[in-house]
C-alpha cells in the first residue's frame, strides 16, 4: 500500500528491484523525508534539549549566631525544610560555615520530599556527596556546593534538607535567625529516617545556604535583597506568605515570566551601612547577590533600620544622611551593573508610629524614595510605599496592611505588595 508522511513506519525498508540509480535516488528521498519529519513535529523524531545551567531556587542569608541550642555536644540530626520557587529533575544542595570559627564536620547529607513534620518521602530521599565523598569538612569562613543529583521537583515543593552532624566543637553557628519555619533536630544520625521521633522543634536554618536547580539557559533567578520586611516578619509562620513568596507564584503563572526562581536574602533588621543583625548590605552584596546561581535581577528594599537607628527619638545611633543612604544605593547598582544584574528598587514603606519613627527619619524616608522614583542608576522600581500607605494618611501603615507595630505588614499586607509588583520588570531573561 502506499504511505505517506503521517504513516509511514519508522523501520519500513522498500523491497522492490530497481536499479542502483533509481536505488540511490530513492534512498535520499527517504532520508530527506526522515528530515522534514522531524520538522513538522512528529514526536518520534523530536529532541528534547538537555537542561543546561544552575539556577537558585531557594537560598537564605546566613549570619553568625551563637550556638544556644549546643550543636556539636553530641551526635545530631538538623532536618530542615524549605519552600522551593523553581522547579527541576536535578539538583545540589549548598552548605555554609562562613561564620564558624572551627571547620565544620559533617558527616551525612540526605534531600528528599517532605511529607509535613519531620516526615519525608523516603522514595524520594537522596543521600548527597560532595566531591564523590558523603562527608566533608568545611573550614571556617568557607561553603561547600555538593555534586549535583537526580530528584524530581515541582515549582513550590517542599524540601527536608537532613545534615548529621557528628560531636564537634562548635563555638558560633552559621545560620538564617528567622526562618518563619519549623524545622526539627533529633539525637543521632537520622538523616535517612522517615520521620523524626521525638524531634525538637527550632525556627532557624542553621548551615544551609542554597539550593540550584539544573534548568534550561532561558531561566533565571531573582535576588529579594532587604531586610524583616523582605525576610517576612510577622506572617504566618509555615504558610509561606512572605512578597517574594508571592511573587514567585504571580511569575510561575505568567507566560513571559515562568522560569524564574526567587532568593529571599532579606535579613530581620538588616542596614545598608552598618552590621547589626547580619553584615550591612553592602558587606553582603557579593556574596548574597553576586554569587548566586543563574541570577538575573535583584531587587533591593533597604534602609529603613538604618533611617529608624540614626533617628530614633530615644537613641540615636550610627547617625547617616539620605545622601549616605543613596550613595550606598548607587554601590549595589555599579556592582550590580558589572556583573549583567540588573536592579530593582523598591520604595521604603510607611513607617510613623513605629517605636523608632521620628519626623526627621520621616524627612530622611522621603528623600530616599523621592531617588529611587527618579533615579537613572535603577534599571526599574516598585513603589511599595504607595502599595502599602493608607490614603487618608500616607505617612502611615493602611490598617488593613498593618501588623500593628506601624513598621511591618501583615499577610494581607504582604500579598499585596507582592501582587502589585509589576511583572513586565523581569521579562527579559537573557543576560
Amino acid at each position: 500500500m502506499p504511505y505517506d508522511a503521517h504513516t509511514i513506519p519508522t523501520n519500513y525498508i522498500p523491497r522492490v528491484t530497481v536499479s542502483m540509480k533509481f536505488d540511490r535516488m530513492l534512498r535520499t528521498a527517504l532520508a530527506s523525508l526522515s528530515l522534514a519529519l522531524c520538522f513538522t513535529g512528529v514526536p518520534a523524531f523530536a529532541k528534547k534539549p538537555l537542561p543546561d545551567i544552575w539556577v537558585g531556587t531557594w537560598a537564605t542569608s546566613p549570619m553568625a549566631a551563637t550556638n544556644k541550642d549546643a550543636l556539636g555536644t553530641t551526635d545530631i540530626t538538623l532536618r530542615q525544610i524549605v519552600h522551593i520557587s523553581l522547579g527541576g529533575a536535578y539538583t545540589r544542595v549548598v552548605l555554609t560555615n562562613e561564620f564558624g570559627t572551627e571547620p565544620l564536620i559533617v558527616g551525612a547529607v540526605h534531600v528528599a520530599l517532605s511529607s509535613g513534620g519531620s516526615d519525608i518521602a523516603l522514595t524520594s530521599a537522596n543521600s548527597v556527596t560532595f566531591g564523590g565523598s558523603p562527608t566533608i569538612t568545611i573550614p571556617p569562613g568557607a561553603l561547600a556546593v555538593s555534586d549535583g543529583f537526580s530528584l524530581m521537583l515541582k515549582p513550590f515543593a517542599d524540601v527536608a534538607v537532613s545534615i548529621f552532624l557528628p560531636a564537634q566543637k562548635i563555638s558560633q553557628i552559621t545560620s538564617h535567625g528567622f526562618a518563619d519555619q519549623t524545622n526539627y533536630m533529633a539525637d543521632g544520625n537520622m538523616v535517612g529516617k522517615s520521620t523524626l521521633a521525638g524531634a525538637k522543634e527550632f525556627t532557624n536554618w542553621d548551615f544551609l545556604k542554597g539550593i540550584d536547580v539544573r534548568v534550561s539557559a532561558d531561566d533565571a533567578s531573582i535576588v529579594t535583597f532587604g531586610d524583616s520586611i523582605t525576610d517576612g516578619a510577622l506572617s504566618t509562620r509555615n504558610a509561606n506568605a512572605r512578597w517574594p513568596d508571592v511573587l514567585a507564584k504571580r511569575l510561575h503563572d505568567n507566560k513571559k515570566t515562568a522560569g524564574m526562581g526567587i532568593l529571599n536574602q532579606g535579613i530581620g533588621g538588616n542596614r545598608i551601612l552598618h552590621d547589626g543583625t547580619g553584615p550591612s548590605a553592602l558587606a553582603r552584596f557579593d556574596r548574597d547577590v553576586i554569587a548566586q546561581a543563574g541570577v538575573k535581577y535583584v531587587v533591593v528594599l533597604e534602609s529603613i533600620n538604618d533611617i529608624g537607628g540614626a533617628y530614633n527619638p530615644k537613641t540615636p545611633h550610627d547617625i547617616v544622611t539620605a545622601d549616605d543612604l543613596i550613595s550606598g544605593f548607587k554601590q549595589m547598582a555599579e556592582r550590580a551593573h558589572t556583573h549583567g544584574i540588573k536592579i530593582i528598587g523598591a520604595t521604603l514603606t510607611p513607617y510613623v508610629g513605629a517605636g523608632y519613627a521620628s519626623p526627621a527619619g520621616e524627612a530622611v524616608r522621603v528623600a530616599v524614595n523621592t531617588w529611587i522614583k527618579t533615579s537613572n542608576m535603577l534599571d526599574g522600581v516598585i513603589d511599595f510605599d504607595k502599595m502599602t500607605q493608607d490614603p487618608a494618611n500616607p505617612t502611615m501603615f493602611l490598617p488593613a496592611y498593618d501588623s500593628g507595630d506601624h513598621l511591618h505588614p501583615k499577610d494581607a499586607g504582604y500579598k499585596a505588595m507582592g501582587e502589585g509588583i509589576d511583572l513586565k520588570l523581569f521579562e527579559d531573561k537573557k543576560k
